[in-house]
């Protein structure tokens, strides 16, 4: 299957090292900046691969690449949708980092184009393949919980200048959004994604504490209603002294408990069920060794996708998953900024509506 990385910059490694696992044919890369490429290739001894084509111009790619079956985009994120969108018109199917857009509206034309085309989209929420996310999953989808009363996900995480340094759009309402949209959105997406999908009403709180050289926040919170009676709470940051501390994830439900630690939900700390079996001995305690915070789920993601497209099904985090995360995080900034609980679903909100919030 032919493939092309759209964006060669602090993620991309994660993209290449998925598609090289897989198996892809890797036929082009992309990016702006032509020495990104060259050292992103030298990492995994590309460099003198003549077969790998380099461009700065994605619509070219596209334009000499017309039998293309996969892309990925790792670009900075206020282009993610209009690159996606370039893709799926050419026929391109598609993997889009986190978030899959920055505005409701591009997220909904996305799904909208991509099912007229019959183009498969995947949003890169890739903690959903961590074994301890799975078998929390299958605990879920089997009713082990009983009636849920709570959840919660807790981002606790250190970004300091130098990080925000290495990138401009970085911390930006246009290209990237604060900590919520960029360091916690694949923990916003788990508690969603486990406690229903559906929710009813968010209420949030958002501070720029420590990161003045920045438009967005360095902390947000947030409570949040499902539709099916239960609550969830929010806590993400970059604020935390010296280094990484956490991303925990806590299911409480009638007759289960579970949390899920680590530094990217990749442990199970506690696994408590009434109906207990042999078979959950092996999850108490259990650790899925990652290398970095973006633990080891790109992998399994591209084979989903590789595998959807092949199948002519949907890939196991489709583009209606990349809105539900945005939507949750959208719906944080517009209740921060309105200080008022915010219904949804939520509509014709972007990142750039928040514009000038922490300005001084």
């Amino acid at each position: 299957m032919t493939y092309a990385l759209i964006g060669c910059g602090r993620i991309a490694v994660n993209h290449i090292k998925a598609a090289l696992n897989n198996k892809l044919n890797i036929v082009a890369v992309c990016d702006v900046l032509p020495e990104k490429m060259e050292e992103l290739l030298a990492k995994y001894d590309l460099q003198n691969d003549d077969s790998i084509a380099r461009y700065t111009d994605y619509k070219k790619l596209l334009a000499e690449h017309p039998d293309l079956q996969l892309a990925s985009i790792a670009t900075e994120s206020g282009i993610h949708a209009e690159i996606a969108l370039a893709c799926i018109d050419a026929g391109v199917n598609v993997i889009i980092e986190k978030p899959m857009a920055m505005s409701m509206d591009d997220a909904d034309e996305i799904i909208r184009r991509s099912e007229e085309k019959h183009v498969k989209v995947a949003a890169c929420h890739q903690n959903r393949f961590n074994v301890a996310v799975q078998e929390l999953r299958h605990a879920v989808e089997g009713g082990r919980f009983g009636k849920l009363s709570h959840g919660s996900i807790h981002v606790r995480w250190n970004r300091d200048r130098n990080y925000y340094d290495q990138a401009p759009w970085r911390g930006t309402w246009a290209q990237d959004g604060g900590c919520l949209m960029n360091q916690c959105i694949h923990g916003i997406d788990l508690l969603r994604w486990m406690m229903g999908d559906e929710v009813d009403e968010v209420y949030g709180v958002t501070k720029q504490q420590f990161h003045d050289y920045l438009q967005c926040e360095d902390i947000g919170m947030a409570v949040v209603k499902f539709k099916n009676g239960a609550v969830g709470t929010i806590e993400g940051t970059v604020n935390v002294y010296p280094k990484n501390l956490e991303e925990t994830l806590y299911l409480f439900g009638e007759t289960g408990t579970v949390k899920l630690g680590g530094t990217s939900t990749n442990n199970i700390d506690v696994w408590n069920f009434a109906d207990e079996s042999d078979a959950d001995t092996k999850n108490k305690g259990l650790q899925e060794a990652t290398s970095n915070v973006y633990g080891n789920g790109h992998t399994s993601l591209f084979a989903d996708m590789m595998d959807a497209i092949e199948h002519d099904r949907k890939p196991y985090v489709d583009a209606v998953a990349g809105r539900n995360a945005l939507e949750m995080i959208l719906a944080i900034y517009q209740s921060a900024a309105t200080g008022k609980p915010v219904k949804l679903p939520l509509e014709h909100t972007a990142s750039t509506d928040f514009t000038g919030r922490f300005d001084k």
